[in-house]
């Protein structure tokens, strides 16, 4: 998969091969957003254990948000690193689909779990205000959908509705978004509209409504 892939990629001019000094400050940048992106989230997790207070429901989601960004940073974000330092892949067609895999899961993860934070928010302002048990199912429930609907976008792939390859200078791996097949394009665009355009809509939406109701008076 990932010669053809490249063959695609090289037949409309890319991947675009980078310079030994721009593959280090690559290494340099992911070392570093990994190496702060697992310690913050450590924090957050280390933080939320500790006090009680912290636990609640709208915190639910933003440690849903921190568990997701941190596999980010310790499952996929060392696998780039590395590669970046070499100037190639370096663990083969496996390792490759599985960090496009683990990158995009993780980050539809965490964009659903900040409408769905945004909505509650909005909901939390309309509706009651104590923090109560059913408050607490309704984001556990969240929670649980936030990853179900992820796992329904990003397992597709590995079923032959497009695929997961390397991209850019041939360091990191994602869905393939260059090859122009029908099969290849529908996803992509579905992508984008139920994973991107979507979830967006929904936090522009509760806020606007928070903002107005919020402030306006």
């Amino acid at each position: 998969m990932l010669v053809s892939s490249a063959e695609a990629r090289s037949d409309s001019g890319s991947p675009r091969a980078l310079s030994p000094t721009g593959h280090a400050l690559v290494a340099a940048c992911l070392g570093l957003i990994g190496a702060l992106g697992v310690l913050n989230n450590l924090l957050v997790l280390v933080l939320f254990s500790r006090y009680k207070a912290l636990r609640s429901p709208i915190n639910l989601l933003l440690l849903n948000i921190s568990v997701s960004d941190l596999l980010v940073c310790s499952l996929a974000t060392p696998f780039s690193f590395a590669a970046s330092t070499r100037g190639r892949w370096l663990i083969g067609e496996g390792g490759c689909v599985w960090y496009g895999f683990a990158n995009t899961l993780l980050g539809i993860v965490s964009l659903i779990s900040l409408a769905i934070l945004s909505y509650e928010r909005y909901s939390t302002m309309m509706g009651p205000t104590e923090a109560d048990a059913t408050n607490y199912r309704k984001v556990a429930v969240g929670v649980a959908l936030s990853w179900a609907y992820s796992l329904a976008w990003t397992v597709p792939p590995f079923f032959g509705w497009s695929r997961y390859g390397p991209e850019g200078p041939g360091t990191t791996c994602s869905v393939d978004w260059t090859t122009k097949t029908a099969n290849n394009i529908s996803y992509i665009i579905c992508l984008f509209i139920f994973c991107l355009i979507l979830p967006f809509l929904v936090i522009v939406y509760s806020y606007g409504q928070w903002s107005e109701h919020g402030y306006g008076s």
